[in-house]
């Protein structure tokens, strides 16, 4: 993404008031972001554990929706969440304008929703491709995703 793509609405300004910790651990804040992205039918869902390859997060949660109105679901869906159970709000914003690759950015936990297009077109878990990731299915019980298991 490039700074162009940034938000100035007022809801990208809505920022923690200390950036560094947030009040669940990032696990948690991870589980609430999946639960919401399902509840609005995000398809392939993607964990990464970052902490030893990036200094950027200790989590990715990837994410794809198929249309600009279900991509602003998910991260409508997944901000509501958060700040429901963890009182959080995103650190930062970004694509909210642009609707093809969204950018929720927890400090410690990083949320990327795309397109179908965009998605297979930046292709982060290869660029990543270092880092422990898990697939979500639906089925899947949030508890039994090892990377989301706390240390």
């Amino acid at each position: 993404m490039t700074s162009t793509d940034s938000n100035s609405s007022p809801e990208t300004s809505n920022q923690p008031t200390d950036s560094s910790v947030t009040s669940l651990p990032v696990h948690e804040l991870a589980q609430h972001a999946i639960e919401a992205a399902f509840s609005k039918k995000a398809t392939d869902i993607v964990v990464m554990d970052m902490q030893n390859v990036s200094g950027i997060a200790d989590i990715f949660i990837l994410c794809t929706g198929t249309s600009d109105l279900q991509i602003k679901a998910i991260y409508q869906a997944i901000r509501a969440r958060i700040r429901e159970y963890g009182d959080e709000l995103p650190w930062h914003m970004e694509g909210t304008d642009s609707l093809q690759w969204v950018l929720l950015d927890y400090v410690n936990l990083v949320v990327h929703i795309f397109s179908e297009e965009k998605r297979e077109f930046y292709d982060l878990e290869r660029l990543w491709g270092d880092a422990p990731k898990e697939t979500v299915s639906e089925e899947d019980l949030i508890e039994s995703i090892s990377i989301l298991k706390p240390n």
